[in-house]
């Protein structure tokens, strides 16, 4: 069977949520999920705790605990976003998932971490039977393109416009 590509995206809320939602699904069918963060480095995130604990999850981050600069982005981010890249196209190569998430890798590309002909080259060497999920807001027009299922995630309203903060268990 022909597995499929999807595209997260938009400036609402649920994109890796659904992504995680999504890789539940699959370890229910005890297929086996690898989870790539790009631009997450922090272990405090509810999903990493959380993945220690399922057989056939492999999460991994690549990025740092701090915030990246969208106009100076520092060195490292972008070595650590080209690192997530390489490690994609590994697991692509062994082919031993069923569904990999790469969480946030469209942030990266709209940040120039990574650049879209990247992605788009990664798209192709897919093994053909592998389901692949791109998350993150500002998904190229290029990226959407070569997608079987974008899905937009559209904000109507966040708590943080009426001053709740980010709560552990929902916004990490």
């Amino acid at each position: 069977m022909s597995g499929l590509t999807l595209v997260y995206t938009g400036n609402g809320k649920g994109k890796t949520t659904a992504s995680l939602g999504l890789s539940m699904r699959a370890l229910g069918h005890n297929q086996n999920v690898g989870f790539l963060q790009f631009m997450k480095g922090s272990k405090d995130y509810g999903e990493v705790k959380f993945a220690t604990m399922l057989r056939n999850f492999t999460l991994v981050q690549s990025g740092q605990e701090s915030f990246v600069s969208y106009k100076f982005p520092d060195p490292i981010d972008i070595k650590m976003a080209q690192e997530g890249l390489e490690l994609a196209r590994k697991w692509f190569e062994e082919d031993t998932f069923d569904l990999v998430v790469l969480d946030e890798l469209l942030v990266a590309v709209a940040f120039k971490l990574v650049s879209v002909a990247q992605v788009i080259d990664l798209v192709k060497q897919k093994p053909p039977r592998l389901n692949l999920v791109m998350t993150g807001r500002y998904a190229a027009p290029e990226i959407i393109e070569i997608a079987d299922t974008v899905t937009e995630m559209t904000e109507l309203r966040h708590a943080y416009q009426r001053g709740v903060q980010a709560k552990e268990g929902m916004e990490f």
